[in-house]
Formats: C-alpha cells, structure tokens, sequence
C-alpha cells in the first residue's frame, strides 16, 4: 500500500507563514501568524485531517524567523526541511514575477519532486540558536565600528578642524562603547559554549588545529550545526567553496579547474584569513606553502590548498575525537 504524504511548503516572514498544502496533486493554500501557538494550532488540525498520513515540511533558511517554526515541529515527529534558497531559485528554470503565496506553492513543489534524494534536516537546538544569535549581533557591532572609524578617518580632510574634532571625539567615544559591547558579547558566547558539554568539548577540538581561532572555531560550530549536519571533509570544503572543480566542454572548452562562486563567502573568508595565518607560523603547513612557492607554484593555489588542508585537519580532529596533533611529514 503506497504511503500516504502530505506535503507542507512554508514561505517564512516575519509576521506571517505563507502556507502551501499539497495533497495528490490538490493545492490548498493559507496565511497563518508566524507564532508558536498559531503554528503549533495549524499542524494538530492538518494532523488530524490527514490522520495516519506522512506530512513532510520544506521552508527556506530565513534565520531567526525560522526559530517559531523550529520550535512547534521539533517534537512533533515531522520530518522538516530546510532547503538552501539559492538551490531552489537554480531549480526553478525560467520564471516570472513572485509573490509569497507562489514562493509557497514552488517550496512544496520542490520538495514533491526531489524528496527521494534528500534527508530531513536536523533542527538546531536552543544552545545553537542562542550561539547563532550572539555571533551575528557581534558581526553587526564589528561592521558598526568599522563603518564609524571610516567615517572618523575621512572627517580628517574638511576644512573645518574645530568641528572635524568634535566629531571625532564624539565618533571615538561610540567606538569605545562599541568595542566594550563586543567583549561583553565573547564573554558570553564563552559562557554559553563552557555551560554545553558537547559544544565546548567539539569547540576545543576545532580550535586545537593549528590557524583555527576563536571566530572561525564559532563558524564552523554554527555552519555545520555542532558537525552533525556536515562531518565529511569534502562536503565542508566544497560547503566553504575551497574545492577546485574541472570545468571542460569536448576539445575546445578546457581551462584550469577553479574554486566556485556557490559557496558561505563568511566562512570562505575566515578559512582564507587561518591560511595566512599558518603561513606566518613555524610548523609543517608553512614549510609547505615555502616549498611550493619555491617551486614556482601560484600562491593563491597555494593558499587554497592550505584552506582545504586546515578544513581536512578540523574535520579530522572532530571524526577522530581527539586534539589535533602536529604531523611531522607533509606531501
């Protein structure tokens, strides 16, 4: 006897749930508030008007808006996923015009058409979720003091000195208040991360790898959901867009493999910021990167084979359930 699947696409903003019920082909469409107990209210009632049947729920990553629906399903039973908005948008071909009740009714859809090839994603919990939270306001407070030191360094060429100063004391007196916010910040993402076992033991091991600092020890806690959602080193390093992919077309298309544009650019850079890191440590990946510069290899091949050798060794470390040790002998 087939199974029977009810197929639930949600469009998430910030007030409301787009809402598409695809049933045998029968589209039912509706609005709902986006909150707990409206969401929690929706999914009893399609419980039991679908009673015994499989229901599958497909949304895009919207975030924090996401955290209402996260929290009514986790319990439930039901199998969610979250589907990267970047891959639906490629799956979609040639479109035209978008509304949320449409964007709904293409999320379910993807999800009846490619539902074999894919796994229910694992919901973070609350302990991600908070960690989350405070490392993004941390990147706005950082992004808001850099916006200001410009702004202080620019001032320097009006032609008004006296006002120029007063603003410049006033903007270093924000500043000053900015960075103290900063620290309160790590201070309790610190906290946060000692008072969870399993997120302080992995944050440990990560941060045992050799160019692996705190920043990028967070990002990848938080990118790869504790390494439960991505453990495997390929996946990761494909993930942060460090993988060079062929590209060739027959005998007249060929060129250099290259890294892809489809990648976290936030954690691309973090990686990229450990390999220059690495290469002003003494230890065996700046030997190599000294040995294949000497040998005429272009640096910045050289660095992204840094940025993958330091996802391999994290994902190692994470794998292996132990602290990084120092290789003595590197190809």
């Amino acid at each position: 006897m087939k199974e029977k699947k009810v197929i639930v696409g949600i469009d998430v903003s910030k007030l409301t749930l787009d809402i598409c019920v695809l049933v045998d082909g029968e589209i039912e469409s509706l609005v709902i508030e986006n909150g707990k107990t409206p969401i929690g209210r929706f999914f009893t009632k399609l419980g039991k008007k679908h009673n015994g049947a499989r229901i599958l729920v497909a949304m895009e990553n919207t975030g924090l808006y996401n955290w209402n629906l996260y929290s009514a399903v986790e319990q439930s039973g039901i199998d969610v996923y979250v589907i990267n908005a970047l891959h639906l948008k490629k799956s979609m071909g040639l479109v035209r015009g978008k509304n949320d009740r449409v964007d709904a009714v293409r999320i379910a859809t993807f999800l009846q058409l490619n539902q074999q090839d894919m796994s229910p994603s694992l919901l973070p919990d609350k302990s991600m979720r908070k960690l989350k939270l405070l490392v993004t306001h941390r990147k706005r407070l950082i992004k808001t003091r850099t916006s200001l030191r410009v702004s202080a360094k620019e001032l320097s060429m009006f032609k008004d000195p006296e006002l120029s100063k007063s603003v410049q004391a006033s903007t270093k007196k924000v500043v000053t208040q900015i960075e103290k916010e900063i620290l309160a910040v790590e201070k309790t993402i610190n906290e946060l991360i000692n008072s969870c076992q399993e997120m302080d033991h992995k944050f440990k091991l990560v941060t045992s790898v050799p160019g692996v600092g705190k920043v990028l020890g967070w990002e990848l806690l938080i990118k790869t959901d504790l390494f439960r959602a991505i453990s495997d080193p390929r996946k990761l390093a494909c993930y942060a867009g460090v993988v060079p992919f062929e590209f060739s077309s027959g005998t007249s298309v060929l060129r250099k493999p290259r890294v892809s544009v489809y990648a976290d650019r936030a954690l691309k850079k973090l990686l990229h910021m450990a390999a220059l890191r690495v290469i002003q440590l003494d230890g065996d990946l700046q030997k190599y990167y000294l040995r294949k510069v000497a040998e005429g290899k272009n640096k910045m091949s050289v660095i992204n084979a840094l940025r993958n050798k330091i996802v391999a060794r994290v994902s190692s470390a994470i794998n292996n359930n132990r602290m990084y040790q120092q290789n003595l002998v590197m190809s």
